[in-house]
This record gives C-alpha cells, sequence and structure tokens, in this order.
C-alpha cells in the first residue's frame, strides 16, 4: 500500500440519533482500488458519506491527507476526496457544464473558469469516453451514460482520492468492465480508488482489498485471496462462493 491518503479510526455514525456505523477503523492508500461490499442495509453508503461529513461523526476521527477533517472547509476537503454518489438529480445542464462543476472546489467566488479548468474538464470527458457529447443536454442521455458524466465530474476534480457509491449502475456490461479497467489505470496513476459495489465477481477480479462490511461493522478486510480464503462473504451473504481457472485467470461466481 502507498501512502495514506484517507483514514478513519473508531469512526461511528447515524441518523436522527440512530447508529448505523460501529467503530469502524480503516485506511485507503495511493495505488490500490478498495471494494467495499455487504448486504444491503449493512451501513455501505453510510460509511462514504460519513467520510466526505454529509453524515456527522458520533465518535473518532477522520484524517485527510494528514489532516483532521474535522477541521477542514468543505472546499479543503473535496480538494482531497471526490465523491461520486449512487442517486443523483438530474440538472438541466450540458454535459461539459457538469462536468466543470468538479472544478469548484478549486475556484475562488466569484466562480470563474479558468483555461485549465476547461483543458481539465475535456480531458475528463475524454477519458470517459464522452468527448463528442460535451454539448448535449443531461436529460437527453440515457442512464449509464449519465453515469459516465458523474464520473468524469468527479475525475474533473483532480482528488488524491475518488469515493464512488455504485458507480456501475445503469452502465451496459462492456462499459462496466471498461469502468473498472479505468478504475485500475487511476489507481496505478497513484489515486486512492475506493467503490462500493454489488458484484462480488468484479470485486474478487479488480480490487487490491475487499472490505466486507456487514450490522454496521467490518466484518473482514484483506486482499481477493485473502477473502475468498476466508469464506467471509460465504458468511455474510448466505451464499458459497466458487472460482474456476480459464486461460491463467480465475473468473468467480456463486
Amino acid at each position: 500500500m502507498g501512502k495514506i491518503l484517507l483514514s478513519a479510526e473508531g469512526l461511528s455514525s447515524g441518523y436522527r440519533g440512530t447508529k448505523i456505523l460501529n467503530n469502524i477503523s480503516l485506511g485507503f492508500g495511493s495505488g490500490q482500488v478498495t471494494v467495499i461490499v455487504g448486504p444491503n442495509g449493512c451501513g455501505k453508503s453510510t460509511l462514504l458519506k460519513t467520510l466526505i461529513r454529509f453524515v456527522p461523526l458520533s465518535s473518532g476521527c477522520i484524517v485527510a491527507d494528514g489532516k483532521d477533517a474535522a477541521q477542514m472547509t468543505s472546499s479543503e476537503l473535496a480538494r482531497i476526496v471526490a465523491y461520486l454518489p449512487q442517486k443523483k438529480n438530474i440538472p438541466d445542464l450540458t454535459v461539459m457544464t457538469m462536468v466543470l462543476h468538479g472544478r469548484f472546489a478549486h475556484l475562488s467566488y466569484p466562480r470563474r473558469y479558468r483555461k485549465e479548468d476547461i483543458s481539465i474538464a475535456q480531458d475528463a470527458l475524454k477519458t470517459v469516453e464522452l468527448s463528442e457529447l460535451a454539448d448535449k443536454n443531461m436529460s437527453e442521455l440515457s442512464g449509464g451514460t449519465q453515469q459516465r458524466v458523474f464520473l468524469a465530474m468527479a475525475l474533473a476534480q483532480s482528488s488524491p482520492v475518488i469515493l464512488m457509491d455504485e458507480p456501475t449502475s445503469f452502465m451496459d456490461v462492456s462499459y462496466q468492465m471498461k469502468f473498472m479497467e479505468l478504475s485500475r489505470r487511476l489507481a496505478d496513476g497513484g489515486k486512492a480508488v475506493v467503490m462500493v459495489l454489488h458484484d462480488l465477481s468484479a470485486a474478487l477480479k479488480y480490487a487490491d482489498n475487499i472490505i466486507v462490511m456487514s450490522g454496521g461493522r467490518i466484518a473482514a478486510g484483506g486482499s481477493p485471496e485473502e477473502i475468498f480464503q476466508s469464506k467471509a462473504l460465504d458468511k455474510v451473504f448466505g451464499i458459497t462462493m466458487k472460482r474456476t481457472l480459464i486461460e491463467s485467470e480465475f473468473l468467480y461466481y456463486c
């Protein structure tokens, strides 16, 4: 693992007095893809929202790039951590305008985009293979394409940490694979890539680290091989995870 860019110690949080997360400690390092898995309602999305302060801590602390996140402004934290939520409102904006929103944390008020910001947004659209749709309205796009635009917006934020909640939702199978390969390239470029996924096979194939959650706690954590051998997925999901070797690569299934 490279430098730890985002970590939590003894993190607990919840909503309206109801505790969802209980005493979670973890760290995300540069150069790694971390996938968070677990049954519905176990706290995966709440964990991501807590790490970016959308949900307040009831105990514990969060450290972003060596600094106490509680002492940071929203813009300071956003320059370190980008967040791609699962559910998003679709605004009446062009694709390029939407992607440029990712530059807000880098702008002073009043917000005026610089040539640098436009260039970064264009590069982000190129990365997700949507350059030709820059002038399209978001409402005209399919759900999967909208998701790719939001991914471009997160990339345009130029943050060393990217948190993503079910980022492959609505994407067709071919782009799901491209997305996971893109995540690998981003990590290889030095970012800490963190995502919540329901696809256990993709998690085992592409992740460097897997965090298994259950009941608001971390049930297990480790490399895909360690997680597979521990049968943590079997225990948490009530399944039997299997694999077979095809052309020198494991195919996971249950």
